[in-house]
C-alpha cells in the first residue's frame, strides 16, 4: 500500500477520499501556507438551487502584513460571523431528504455547535469524523516541516485546489432530476446519498 501526502480540507472533495481508501498511511501537511480558492475553508454541496459553496470566514492579517505568508495551521476562524449555524442549516436543507442524512446527523452535528479557534483544528476534527463515518481505519501523521518535493511518498497536496473540474462516476443525488449530476462535490454529498456503500463506490472509482 502506498503512503500519501495531503492537505487538510473542510471535509474535502470526493476525489481526495478516493485516494484515502487505497492507502494505509496518510501524511497530513501541517506546515504549508494558507491559500485562497482552495478546499481549506470551503466545500461544495448540492443545494436546492444547484451547486452551493459553503465558506468558513477567516481572520485576515492586518494590511501592514498582507505580503507575509500566513501559515495554514495558524489561520484563525472569524467566529463573530455565526457561520456554523448557517452551514448546518444549509446541510440540513440540502440533505434532510437524502437516504442517509439521519444516519450520520448525530456524528456531524457537534462539529457545528462547538467553537473552534483555528481552521486547522476544525478541519482536523472534520477529517476524523468522516473517517469514522466511512469506517476507515487509517494511520496518519502530521508533517513537521514543509518539503516541496517529498520522496518515497505520493504527493497529493494539489487535490486541495478548489478549481478542479474532475469528472467522477455518477451516483444518485437528491436534486439530480432538476439540475443533473454534479461531479466531485464534498464527501458529505456521497455519504448522505450512498451511506455505507460510499467506500465501495470510492474503491471502484
Amino acid at each position: 500500500m502506498k503512503e500519501i501526502l495531503v492537505s487538510l480540507p473542510y471535509f474535502g472533495p470526493i476525489s481526495q477520499f478516493k485516494e484515502l481508501v487505497d492507502t494505509t498511511k496518510v501524511w497530513i501537511e501541517k506546515e504549508d501556507n494558507f491559500q485562497k480558492q482552495t478546499y481549506r475553508n470551503r466545500m461544495y454541496v448540492y443545494g436546492a438551487n444547484g451547486k452551493l459553496s459553503l465558506n468558513i470566514p477567516i481572520k485576515h492579517l492586518p494590511k501592514t502584513e498582507v505580503k507575509v505568508h500566513q501559515k495554514y495551521n495558524g489561520v484563525k476562524i472569524d467566529n463573530d460571523d455565526k457561520w456554523q449555524n448557517t452551514h448546518w442549516k444549509s446541510l440540513k436543507t440540502a440533505y434532510q431528504t437524502s437516504p442517509f442524512f439521519e444516519f450520520y446527523e448525530d456524528e456531524l452535528a457537534p462539529l457545528f455547535s462547538q467553537e473552534y479557534p483555528t481552521l486547522y483544528e476544525f478541519n482536523q476534527d472534520c477529517f476524523k469524523t468522516v473517517l469514522e463515518c466511512l469506517q476507515l481505519e487509517l494511520e496518519f501523521e502530521h508533517t513537521s516541516e514543509y518539503d516541496k518535493h517529498p520522496e518515497n511518498i505520493v504527493d497529493l497536496r494539489n487535490l486541495i485546489n478548489a478549481k478542479s473540474t474532475l469528472k467522477i462516476p455518477e451516483y444518485i443525488q437528491v436534486f439530480q432530476e432538476k439540475y443533473g449530476f454534479l461531479s466531485n462535490l464534498c464527501i458529505l454529498d456521497l455519504l448522505f446519498n450512498e451511506g455505507p456503500n460510499a467506500v465501495a463506490y470510492l474503491k471502484a472509482m
